[in-house]
């Protein structure tokens, strides 16, 4: 039984989806094994894949969205340990080392990464998912520069599934990620609720990746913004508690007007 299982979802994901696999093949931490859960794609990214022993596979007959397809297969899982990571999200050599360490040094549920911009490493990415009583999340440090932040095991509401690492039990228990959401702000979803059930997240300094964003997702004309303010919306609806929802509705409906 590996340490970890980590999942890329990947659809119509290029020549990133390689060099992801290629950078997880790197792994100073060996005890892992992974699974590629190819949506459906048509690019024929997946057909050109060099895939290392410990990696396979999986073809879906559909695209089911980031959210259900991790969540599928985070099921094949027997591992203490899920790692999200996305097809165009590059991790140095420590980055398992440094999660796994982080995860049991401080019994959090979820870690988070530290991910650069891959145009510019010396440029954060995000340090994990931020939210506001408005209901609207961002990635903490986005844009500012690296050497700004000092982040060893700080805490945050929930890691960017970009590069996440999540105990396997807190996660089932949680029901993983909401398939409803199909893609964007899932994540802060799942981070809302394990923190609502008391479980921790913190961000470890020594899990780097470096990140493109946007992906297959930013070459569909009005994708993002769909699902990204569909989706702010519901967390705000699901997750805000009601003894805040005096306070937080009018914050609420400004976020939206001013967005």
């Amino acid at each position: 039984m590996p340490a970890v299982l980590v999942i890329i979802v990947a659809f119509n994901s290029g020549p990133d989806l390689q060099r992801a696999i290629d950078a997880l093949a790197d792994q100073t931490f060996g005890d892992w094994t992974a699974v590629v859960w190819d949506n459906a794609s048509r690019d024929g990214s997946t057909e050109a894949l060099r895939l290392p022993p410990r990696v396979r596979l999986h073809r879906s007959p559909e695209n089911l969205g980031f959210a259900e397809a991790n969540n599928r297969a985070a099921e094949l899982a027997d591992s203490r340990w899920i790692a999200c990571l996305n097809p165009d999200a590059f991790p140095e050599p420590g980055w398992l080392q440094a999660l796994i360490e982080a995860g049991e040094r401080t019994g959090a549920a979820s870690v988070g990464s530290v991910q650069l911009t891959d145009a510019d490493p010396a440029i954060l990415d995000g340090l994990g998912d931020c939210y506001s009583i408005g209901g609207v999340a961002w990635r903490g440090g986005y844009l500012r520069p690296r050497v700004e932040y000092v982040v060893e095991d700080a805490e945050i509401l929930g890691p960017c599934a970009a590069a996440a690492l999540y105990r396997r039990d807190a996660f089932a228990t949680a029901g993983g990620f909401d398939p409803r959401y199909f893609a964007f702000f899932e994540d802060v979803d799942l981070g809302l609720r394990l923190r609502l059930a008391g479980e921790r997240a913190v961000v470890a300094s020594g899990a780097v990746v470096r990140h493109v964003g946007g992906g297959s997702a930013g070459k569909v004309s009005g994708f993002a913004e769909y699902h990204g303010m569909r989706n702010l919306v519901r967390t705000f609806a699901k997750a805000m508690p009601l003894a805040l929802w005096p306070l937080a509705l009018p914050a609420h409906a400004v976020s939206l007007v001013v967005m």
